[in-house]
């Protein structure tokens, strides 16, 4: 069932990459700037997938493994304060670069956080659409 947006239905259809694995520098410790430590980004994205399905055809679909490497890229390419931030700049570079994204959610965990509690997991979500989607 298509979701109500701004400018129309969006398309229900969803490919999902779970647990892409970083080791990366981010947080606002110095420790964590120095030492690093693991990060693990998911991504949920909305698109038309019914001509890739009907065609069998890849063509008209997003790449998984070019989401994979712009995932790769900014998580290791820049340091960021929060993961709020990595998780805006991942979402903003995969709708720049794969066309047929209209939704992107991503959420990035950091198993790791130095927080003085026993804890599994800290993560943040966001989700960002194409303008005008």
């Amino acid at each position: 069932m298509n979701q109500p947006s701004p400018g129309g239905p969006l398309p229900a259809d969803r490919i999902i990459v779970s647990r892409i694995a970083l080791f990366a520098y981010h947080g606002l410790h110095a420790e964590e700037a120095k030492l690093g430590q693991r990060f693990f980004i998911s991504l949920d994205v909305g698109l038309d997938l019914r001509e890739a399905g009907r065609n069998d055809d890849w063509n008209s679909t997003a790449c998984y493994a070019g989401m994979t490497e712009t995932v790769q890229s900014v998580g290791t390419g820049q340091r960021f304060n929060t993961l709020e931030g990595l998780a805006e700049a991942i979402a903003s570079a995969l709708l720049a670069t794969v066309s047929r994204l209209v939704r992107v959610t991503v959420r990035v965990e950091k198993p790791a956080a130095p927080i003085p509690a026993i804890i599994d997991n800290v993560a943040v979500e966001i989700t960002r659409f194409r303008p005008g989607a």
